[in-house]
């Protein structure tokens, strides 16, 4: 799947810049090949619009805004947009009270769990997930990452529900190499995705130990319930033994067919005296490099078709193969299909 060729994937939401990294200029960003001008203006509120210029096409990013207004201001000539996309003011014109009627395209915005979210249709197909715990006292969201993979968002979220792969990937965090066997799952689908319900046996490295204050303690058992939201967001809700839960959000944001902007955050009903953030990002961060490691090696075209014969599959792919299903019948409801580079290469030796 090519999901700059996707229309429909241009309903959703995706977080795509951490509002601390906003200072008092626009920043940009490239959503399923889209070029954003992406801001904050003093009340708060976030905006995003096309990253061109109609006059002269300069990119609004470059520029800055105005602190009265609220509104973006190109860095050629001066032409000012607000949040709709309107041209608000053309500095060369004399007479200011001249109806300008030039406008560029603007898109959805929302502020949550400390991102900006951009959703480039006026009609999304689905809310911005509701992340469990974020709200209710006694936890608490510790920020994690957010930075580029070279890989497919959907590579990512089938990654994240393979509990095949625990034992060979996370060998040196929490993986058992000598126990491959993946343990049972239970699947739900439903309107937004799908949950997987695990029991999964780990490893505690020393870090890790004292993360989960299990202090002695070389392995445990995860009580996982993970829910995949379409198209690429997941939450994997963990639960340990004595009762500490570690919630990880990761959302893979598409920038290109080849890119995701991964952004990865945790919610913990514990304090930073009984474990610290830095720790526990270490250990976090151990884990996704080694996934990161392995994800960036595969195709970012990933086959929707499960017998397109360009990859095989056993039992426990069964998450990834209902998300690969589900992903082809939101497009074929939408009057869709899974456009790729391999049914291009087709197309072109037939017409040879």
């Amino acid at each position: 799947m090519l999901v700059t060729k996707q229309p429909v994937l241009r309903r959703f939401w995706y977080p795509v810049i951490p509002v601390d990294q906003f200072g008092d200029g626009p920043r940009p960003f490239t959503l399923l090949g889209e070029a954003l001008a992406v801001w904050i203006d003093a009340d708060g509120m976030a905006h995003a619009v096309q990253d061109r210029c109609c006059h002269r096409s300069a990119k609004l990013s470059e520029g800055w805004t105005n602190a009265e207004t609220g509104s973006i201001v190109c860095p050629y000539h001066g032409w000012e947009y607000n949040g709709t996309g309107a041209c608000t003011r053309i500095p060369q014109w004399k007479d200011q009270e001249r109806e300008i009627k030039f406008r560029i395209t603007a898109f959805k915005t929302e502020i949550r769990y400390g991102y900006v979210w951009v959703c480039l249709s006026d009609e999304p197909l689905q809310p911005i997930p509701e992340i469990d715990n974020v709200d209710l006292p006694g936890f608490r969201l510790i920020q994690q990452f957010y930075e580029i993979w070279k890989c497919a968002g959907l590579r990512l979220m089938e990654n994240s529900f393979d509990n095949a792969h625990i034992a060979f990937v996370h060998r040196n965090s929490f993986g058992i190499i000598k126990e491959p066997e993946p343990p049972t799952m239970t699947l739900e689908e439903n309107a937004q995705g799908l949950v997987m319900r695990s029991e999964v046996p780990v490893q505690n490295n020393a870090l890790q130990m004292k993360n989960l204050g299990q202090e002695g303690q070389a392995r445990t058992v995860r009580h996982i319930t993970s829910t995949w939201y379409l198209p690429f967001a997941r939450q994997t809700h963990i639960r340990y033994p004595n009762g500490l839960i570690h919630a990880i959000v990761t959302i893979a944001t598409p920038v290109d067919d080849r890119t995701s902007q991964v952004v990865q955050f945790c919610v913990r009903n514990d304090t930073e005296e009984q474990a610290r953030a830095e720790d526990i990002n270490a250990f976090d961060r151990q884990v996704t490099e080694e996934d990161r490691q392995v994800l960036e090696s595969t195709e970012f075209d990933v086959p929707l078709r499960i017998d397109s014969g360009r990859e095989f599959h056993m039992p426990s792919d069964r998450p990834g193969i209902l998300m690969r299903k589900q992903i082809l019948a939101l497009l074929h409801e939408h009057g869709e299909d899974d456009v790729t580079l391999y049914q291009k290469d087709r197309m072109a030796e037939a017409a040879e």
